[in-house]
């Protein structure tokens, strides 16, 4: 859709979102689709419904029902808070099977999909805030800030294993990717040239490092820089006009490009 609002073929995006969610997707397009690795770490934020008493194979609301368990109480809102704050953290989480890592080069959703089982090693993740909102059973609203890899259908599945419930997560809606929120994004269908954000802008959590007309040149080339010993390991490398030349990564006391945008023609 983006491609044919905007008449161009070069349109890629930083992290899908599952199926049966909402929210907020960063689309790059041109030459800032080679900028895409540089989001991945951003932190993202979602609202989530976790619905008690089910289970499904997909740990969310599409898929099949593998567990069922309505009890005669359900949880506290205490318990239910307490076991929310256990699961913020470094922890190890075991990604869903249809999810989209990979399996001996395949992925897990398609392989799950053709029948084939799938067995995901745990990886490690991180959860920086979760929050519990309204509790109306079996329903309870959470709010999940977390870093990349981590699956908020695993922890609606782990929520329910800490009160000893099957659980699964019932929606989810992305609402925060790094410093960008859905409440400023457009419909794709109402993507135009001038709903575009620089790429200085798209990377405005990297430090900036201003170059000379003649280390302008030198970037465009694709040559190193001088650094600053104090400098860190990114740095968004910026000519006098203010525009994105280069991101840069250290190598001793040198800029080393790893990605230019504006080489010299």
């Amino acid at each position: 859709m983006v491609r044919r609002r905007l008449g161009l073929r070069s349109v890629g995006h930083t992290g899908t979102l599952d199926p049966f969610a909402t929210g907020l997707l960063i689309v790059l397009v041109g030459r800032a689709t080679r900028l895409a690795r540089f989001l991945a770490g951003e932190s993202k934020e979602y609202d989530a419904v976790v619905r008690f008493g089910l289970a499904t194979d997909t740990d969310d609301s599409t898929g099949t029902v593998i567990a069922e368990a309505l009890p005669a109480e359900w949880p506290t809102r205490e318990a239910l808070d307490e076991a929310v704050q256990s699961l913020v953290g470094r922890q190890w989480q075991r990604p869903p099977a249809y999810s989209a890592k990979h399996v001996a080069g395949e992925r897990s959703h398609a392989m799950a999909r053709a029948g084939r089982a799938v067995a995901l090693s745990p990886v490690e993740v991180e959860v920086y805030r979760l929050k519990s909102g309204a509790w109306t059973p079996p329903d309870l609203a959470v709010t999940a800030t977390v870093g990349s890899g981590t699956y908020v259908r695993a922890l609606a599945r782990d929520l329910g294993e800490r009160v000893g419930l099957p659980a699964h997560c019932a929606a989810l809606r992305r609402t925060r990717i790094g410093k960008f929120a859905a409440s400023d994004a457009v419909h794709p269908e109402s993507a135009s040239a001038d709903r575009l954000v620089t790429p200085m802008q798209l990377l405005g959590h990297l430090p900036v490092r201003r170059l000379t007309a003649d280390e302008q040149r030198e970037i465009g080339f694709g040559r190193d820089v001088a650094r600053d010993a104090d400098a860190g390991e990114l740095a968004g490398l910026v000519g006098a006009d203010d525009r994105l030349v280069a991101v840069a990564e250290a190598q001793g006391d040198r800029w080393h490009p790893t990605v230019v945008l504006e080489p010299v023609a």
